[in-house]
């Protein structure tokens, strides 16, 4: 195998003592062996490698050249193997991972995929912060921010994970109830379910899907969009789907989409951001490697 010419550990550990501490009376205390061991263990070593590591005078020992040179490459090696360690031995350990995120994004999306993130992140104990407001991350409250907007937020650092776009969708029965609404026309004798503040609203699907005959009449307007999809879930109406949040329920059967060749794009999209100086966390690393997984399911 690769690493049948490796020295074994031991005679490292014992080298590096010794070096370290020119003495292999001190060398064995330290490792609590005998003497003669450390002494035995270094002759181990220096036949393994062909060369002596070590000048005997009487009351002292010296690295020769060549000693010097392999100390000093033993000890950084030495000292990587106990920080990547003691780096998987605190893996044991319960992290938390703050994240702040909307309601509507934590309870149609991110809420039901946790469970995954668990599995495959044992070590981490998620803690979400579920509000529509955006909060202060230079406060440390939060590790990260998974935000639902344009992109431009200040004083922090931000990556688009996911552009987002809305199409039509109603439950099963409503779309029977209206004849399988085979025709975009068909739409104007329906409930429209809107959301407060969207861009990509209906007149601006009617107008991308070729229709400008839309009078822009209003049915029920809900601030969020996680409403509007459960009315529409209802039976209540159509409600524009933004693609993120309507996703499991598309795949479970309880929203269908009947036009779905007519996406429109949102103008606004899915965030994660987080403090500049977090940018190379391993908390920032493990989430956004996890989202990115995630979402590019979700893509066409």
């Amino acid at each position: 195998m690769i690493f049948d010419r490796l020295p074994p550990l031991q005679t490292l550990r014992a080298f590096e003592a010794t070096a370290r501490l020119s003495s292999m009376t001190l060398a064995a205390a330290e490792l609590h062996v005998t003497h003669g061991a450390i002494s035995r263990q270094i002759r181990k070593l220096e036949e393994h490698l062909g060369f002596k590591l070590f000048f005997r005078l009487t009351r002292q020992i010296i690295l020769t050249e060549q000693g010097g040179e392999f100390h000093q490459v033993v000890t950084r090696l030495l000292s990587d193997l106990m920080k990547e360690s003691e780096r998987l031995r605190g893996g044991n350990l319960i992290k938390n991972l703050r994240i702040s995120t909307t309601v509507s994004f934590a309870s149609k999306w991110l809420a039901p995929r946790l469970n995954r993130f668990r599995q495959r992140y044992p070590e981490f104990d998620i803690q979400l912060d579920v509000t529509d407001i955006n909060v202060d991350l230079k406060d440390g409250q939060v590790d990260a921010a998974i935000r639902y907007g344009l992109g431009n937020y200040r004083d922090v650092s931000s990556e688009r994970m996911f552009d987002e776009s809305v199409t039509p969708v109603c439950s099963p029965g409503f779309l029977e109830k209206h004849n399988g609404l085979t025709e975009i026309k068909e739409l104007f004798n329906c409930v429209l379910l809107h959301e407060y503040r969207m861009q990509a609203n209906w007149q601006a699907w009617f107008e991308m899907a070729g229709e400008k005959n839309f009078s822009g009449h209003q049915g029920p307007l809900w601030t969020l969009g996680s409403m509007a999809t459960e009315a529409a879930i209802r039976g209540e109406g159509v409600a524009l789907g933004r693609s993120l949040l309507i996703a499991d329920d598309v795949a479970a059967g309880r929203l269908i989409v009947p036009f779905p060749q007519y996406k429109l794009k949102a103008e606004r999209g899915y965030d994660l951001v987080y403090r500049p100086d977090y940018q190379d966390s391993f908390k920032i690393s493990i989430l956004r490697q996890w989202l990115s997984e995630e979402m590019s399911l979700l893509k066409d």
